[in-house]
């Protein structure tokens, strides 16, 4: 069974910074591309960034691009994404997910964690 869960989400001060890790299992690990999404109450989930080791491609949206870092740990079947200077906007419940390559829309999804950033 293929199974994504992310953890690392809380509460921080504006500023701050927090490491979100996605533990995979179920599925071949360095055949796929990770990417990590976010959506806040009310709006669109949004792709914020993903890596694909096999492709050597890495990628961020604008809003998170300088402060946000995707890396990936195939010994551990593990990605995370490193933030910070987090701002109050970065509030959102995060989800990480799965497929062949980088897309909008992914195969395998995670339940998500939640990230508050408080001002």
């Amino acid at each position: 069974e293929v199974q994504l869960v992310e953890s690392g989400g809380g509460l921080v001060q504006a500023g701050g910074s927090l490491r979100l890790s996605c533990a995979a299992s179920g599925f071949t690990f360095d055949d796929y591309a990770i990417g990590w999404f976010r959506q806040a109450p009310g709006k669109e989930r949004e792709r914020i960034s993903c890596i694909s080791s096999s492709d050597g491609y890495i990628d961020y949206t604008d809003s998170v691009k300088g402060r946000f870092t995707i890396s990936s740990d195939n010994a551990k079947n593990t990605v995370y994404l490193q933030m910070n200077k987090l701002k109050p906007e970065d509030t959102a419940v995060y989800y990480c997910a799965a497929d062949y390559y980088c897309s909008n829309r992914m195969e395998y999804w995670g339940k998500g964690t939640l990230v508050t950033v408080s001002s």
